[in-house]
């Protein structure tokens, strides 16, 4: 039976050897948390994985089995180094075949690039066979169509792979998102709320933070210490986050019990 719309998680997976070595920032993460956040989503996990295929097969084979909404993104390209479409088909158990969307849109491509002096437009000949191998996807698959220069990304079992460039990727999640996913979109109420406790130590206040969670199915307590990085002073950044309404209420009891336990909600005066 599929989940209720409200229990779908959301997956990141972002591919490419040059951002586990420092070559490149990702840029994926923060965007794709943005676009859920204007949606009313949230992302529930993210990996970043190196051009292996190896790697990539046994991640997409644990993927799959989750039944997340996962977007993937890099590594469908046509060369050497590009191993995500083989590794999705593999880790279905699927054959790779030439999509024939894929393959008009790619065609289409080429014809523009070829009406601007760049390249050919027959499709016989060798860089546009290679140009072809983009289009190459598990078979049964669904295209993503790419805004930016026609080359699409596939979808197939709530896995939508899309190109690493940001300028590709980002228009093509938002279509995917507003397009396949419409129904997740500002399903669940959710609230977030924080503030800043001083003077107390993160153990004193964690019995209250579970018994937030007890008192408020639901509702979740978080804590995120600062040990004075940079000449700060050091705090607490204590917060909640769930269903809005009983999140505000959450909230106003932790900031009862930091005051109660001792706690400041300013920081001391410099000495």
């Amino acid at each position: 039976m599929a989940a209720e719309p409200a229990a779908r998680r959301i997956g990141l997976i972002i591919v490419g050897d040059e951002i586990l070595s420092g070559r490149r920032q990702d840029k994926h993460f923060s965007k794709v948390v943005e676009l859920l956040a204007a949606r009313g989503m949230q992302l529930g996990w993210a990996e970043i994985v190196p051009d292996d295929r190896d790697t990539l097969i046994a991640t997409y084979k644990r993927s799959f089995a989750t039944g997340d909404v996962v977007f993937s993104c890099g590594g469908i390209g046509g060369t050497p180094d590009d191993h995500t479409r083989q590794a999705a088909a593999a880790a279905l158990g699927l054959p790779l075949a030439l999509h024939p969307e894929a393959e008009q849109a790619i065609a289409l491509r080429t014809a523009e690039m070829a009406a601007k002096g760049q390249g050919t437009a027959d499709m016989s000949a060798p860089e546009n066979q290679q140009r072809l191998q983009m289009g190459v996807f598990p078979e049964g698959c669904e295209i993503v169509p790419n805004p930016y220069n026609r080359i699409p990304g596939f979808f197939i079992k709530d896995h939508t792979f899309v190109p690493g460039f940001p300028v590709m990727a980002w228009p093509m999640l938002e279509w995917t998102l507003d397009t396949r996913y419409r129904a997740l979109q500002h399903v669940r109420a959710h609230a977030e709320h924080s503030f800043l406790v001083f003077s107390m130590p993160e153990s004193r206040i964690t019995p209250a933070m579970q018994t937030v969670e007890t008192r408020w199915p639901g509702v979740r307590a978080f804590s995120l210490p600062s040990v004075g990085e940079a000449g700060g002073t050091p705090h607490i950044d204590l917060g909640v986050k769930g269903e809005p309404a009983a999140a505000a209420e959450a909230l106003e009891f932790l900031r009862a019990e930091v005051l109660r336990l001792g706690g400041k909600l300013a920081p001391p005066p410099a000495a």
